[in-house]
């Protein structure tokens, strides 16, 4: 049942003296994009008028084609931290053709017609993400660094977390703008920090990532300090992850992963769904892992995974069962940063899944131990492959999964593979500082 309608919003606008609104969409890469319009325009907003140039966003139409922004009433939100005079409120867009029908190019869309296509299976998907972050200062310029005055570590407090202050902020004003928020605490680099929110079902879930984002860069700005979800923003210390915890439900309401009567308590579906993610996992890695940093936090000792394995114990692998049982039962995919856009990543996770119940795929026995740690011989025997180590390679592996490509959508799949190649043929001839360091005074 929708929440808001056209002539409610309108009056909230009223009510509350709010003077801008944005409309925000997302492009192809997950950088959050906004038009403002003015009160006087809303009503034009809400009646699907307000248009861009295609060609003007990255990955979009490279023609003079007008896209439309079509809102989603239910995101209607006042932002907390604008001011109480003039109030700012945000509406999360759909990208439209001239004709009404979505746009190929539009992720968002991408996310809501699969889920279309899982109801239709009988199925409901839930989203837990765990997104962690760095706080950083800025120099006198205002301008980002990678420099942090403190030292703590794994759940640390203050006065030694110093960015304390400014996650406390951040839990409240996502609060106000109707986030429940379950737990929030210092991460185990200095500088790094996480905040977990209750799962959500489906575009909900992907518009709470986008709206977080936005949320935790404003706040730490307002306490003089630089919020990055880089992958992997300094050598030496943990990347940052964004774990995504699945669940799947049917029409009545029950959790599909879960059987009492399996030793593990996982019903069948399950084991295929873990099937289906390990099946597409590399040609999925391109787009849940989208950054050539993104595969310098993929590397052994650091707690990220590293290898096709899961488990129901080690902290590491790729994919983890949690502990919670019932209703409660979830998969945890470890692999995914919050570089990634979310509506890209849910996307293919659950046509992954999804694809492994439909195909009944088998996933190996569970690895209860650290992967690292084991000889040749015994990945070997538990089946284990590495995961793609480069944004070149996972590129490569999205080229060979023809069923990554139908799901997103071949037009769409071409334009992305596009600007990876772009990037990392950029990359690929720059000379490193640890390149200098090494070899210039020996060679």
């Amino acid at each position: 049942m929708a929440k808001y309608t056209k002539d409610a919003i309108l009056q909230m606008a009223e009510e509350e003296d709010v003077e801008f609104i944005r409309l925000q969409f997302t492009d192809m890469f997950g950088t959050l994009k906004n038009i403002a319009v003015t009160s006087s325009q809303l009503e034009k907003a809400l009646n699907n008028q307000c248009m861009f140039p295609g060609s003007s966003v990255e990955g979009f139409s490279d023609d003079e084609t007008d896209l439309y922004l079509h809102p989603d009433l239910d995101s209607f939100v006042i932002l907390p931290w604008r001011p109480q005079q003039g109030k700012v409120a945000r509406l999360i867009c759909d990208v439209h053709m001239a004709d009404g029908t979505p746009y190929g190019g539009c992720t968002r869309s991408v996310l809501k017609n699969f889920l279309k296509k899982a109801r239709k299976m009988g199925y409901y998907f839930y989203i837990g993400p765990e997104c962690e972050f760095f706080l950083f200062q800025t120099d006198d310029n205002g301008m980002p660094t990678t420099n942090t005055l403190e030292r703590a570590g794994y759940f640390d407090l203050g006065p030694i977390d110093m960015g304390e202050n400014a996650r406390r902020d951040m839990v409240l004003t996502l609060e106000d703008m109707g986030f429940e928020v379950e737990s929030s605490y210092h991460e185990v680099a200095p500088g790094q920090h996480e905040i977990d929110f209750h799962w959500a079902k489906g575009v909900s879930a992907a518009d709470s990532l986008m709206t977080f984002k936005f949320a935790v860069r404003t706040i730490a700005k307002r306490h003089g300090l630089h919020a990055t979800f880089m992958p992997k923003p300094k050598t030496g210390v943990p990347g940052s992850g964004m774990h995504l915890n699945f669940a799947l439900y049917d029409k009545e309401g029950n959790n599909v992963f879960y059987d009492e009567n399996d030793p593990l308590k996982l019903s069948d579906k399950a084991y295929y769904f873990i099937g289906g993610l390990l099946a597409h996992i590399k040609g999925m890695s391109a787009v849940t892992n989208p950054l050539i940093n993104s595969y310098k936090r993929l590397v052994p000792g650091y707690e990220a995974p590293v290898y096709e394995a899961w488990s129901t114990r080690v902290k590491s692998s790729l994919i983890r069962i949690p502990p919670a049982r019932g209703s409660q039962t979830q998969i945890e995919l470890r692999s995914p940063d919050p570089a990634s856009n979310p509506y890209l990543a849910l996307t293919i996770c659950l046509a992954a899944g999804l694809d492994g119940i439909q195909k009944k795929l088998q996933p190996p026995k569970p690895v209860n131990k650290e992967v690292d740690k084991m000889t040749a011989e015994e990945k070997e025997q538990f089946h284990i492959s590495a995961l793609p180590s480069t944004l070149g390679e996972a590129i490569a592996e999205l080229e060979k999964d023809g069923f990554v490509r139908k799901v997103l959508g071949e037009e769409f799949v071409q334009r992305y593979l596009e600007a990876k190649k772009a990037e990392w043929k950029e990359y690929m001839p720059q000379v490193t500082d640890w390149e200098v360091d090494k070899y210039l005074y020996r060679i």
